[in-house]
């Protein structure tokens, strides 16, 4: 049988123990594994791989020796309680061999849990398990987690009370990591909030939350959104050194301005774009930036737009002008402008 999109995060929270199995696959190596574990563990709780109540087999080994999962679902155990058969990194190639063990599993037999890459409706895999009567197929796919999976990370992790800003923040930070990512930030933020009785705030998640690739370029695209231009020539040299390149750096700085672009341009104000950009910014940076949205206005954002959209193409063309004078340059001249 399949299940749904929508009911496979609550199925894998509460199994039923007297299905013979459940296949889950998808794209998202990550994705699959997290609810994986979800599954297992309500299936044979914490003690349940220290108790030996789990077997874990891989798909090629399960090709080599077919007899290893009947012997995994039928032997029993020394401690009493559920037992799972669990097949990782499975392919069409044992697609008989799991068929054939579902068709002979009874009450008391150990559950077979498979993961799988992404299977095709074709897919033999997918049809022994969407075929069978008492077992389950879950298609995993890259979507935002839904409000019940965030709802359950919270819960599971013991998050403290959030204040509503905060709750708003960690809905749109679970919307753009990945399932597993999300749960180890949450995860840190419990850890960071240890000891503190207070509501868990905006700054709290921005203390913990992921930081970007590019934090080693915000300070000189500060320096120049905020018209510091005699700062920039000794930032850039630090950058440089680290081996930061031109190209890379007017990116950045296009990236910067971008960003500045969008929340300026909002209908509803600079507060209501920064709410619509992507990733979400929270906490001191979200309020450096929503500054300078507000103090440079759209149509000087766009003017440096063009700038750099400049010094972009001359720096992939043919010019012989030194790359890291061009950059300087069209940095300083932007600096300029935000003092206008």
């Amino acid at each position: 049988m399949k299940l749904s999109a929508n009911g496979a995060p609550g199925y894998f929270r509460k199994p039923d123990a007297a299905k013979a199995g459940v296949l889950i696959f998808g794209a998202d190596a990550m994705r699959v594994a997290t609810h994986r574990q979800t599954l297992i563990a309500a299936l044979i709780g914490p003690e349940g791989e220290d108790e030996m109540r789990l077997t874990r087999m891989s798909g090629a080994d399960v090709r080599k020796d077919p007899a290893m999962l009947s012997d995994a679902v039928k032997s029993q155990g020394f401690f009493p309680g559920a037992r799972v058969a669990f097949i990782e990194e499975a392919t069409d190639a044992i697609a008989k061999t799991v068929e054939a063990a579902l068709q002979d599993w009874q009450a008391g037999d150990a559950q077979i849990v498979v993961t799988a890459g992404q299977l095709t409706a074709r897919s033999a895999l997918r049809k022994a398990f969407e075929g069978h009567r008492n077992a389950y197929a879950a298609a995993i796919y890259d979507a935002p987690m839904s409000r019940s999976e965030i709802e359950a990370v919270l819960r599971d992790t013991g998050l403290p009370p959030v204040v509503r800003d905060a709750g708003e923040a960690l809905d749109t930070l679970a919307r753009q990591l990945e399932p597993g990512d999300f749960r180890q930030t949450v995860e840190k933020l419990v850890l960071y909030k240890l000891g503190d009785s207070t509501d868990v705030t905006v700054a709290d998640i921005a203390a913990c939350a992921p930081l970007s690739s590019e934090a080693d370029l915000d300070d000189v695209l500060n320096i120049v959104a905020e018209g510091e231009a005699h700062n920039i020539g000794p930032v850039l040299r630090k950058l440089y050194a680290q081996g930061v390149q031109p190209v890379g750096l007017c990116i950045g700085a296009t990236r910067h301005f971008r960003t500045l672009h969008t929340a300026a341009s909002d209908p509803g104000g600079v507060g209501s774009g920064m709410g619509r950009l992507r990733p979400p910014v929270f906490g001191p940076r979200r309020d450096r930036l929503a500054r300078q949205a507000g103090n440079w206005g759209r149509p000087k954002l766009e003017k440096a737009l063009a700038v750099l959209t400049d010094t972009d193409l001359q720096l992939r063309s043919a010019d012989k002008t030194p790359q890291q004078a061009l950059v300087e340059r069209a940095l300083i001249r932007l600096a300029m402008m935000a003092r206008r």
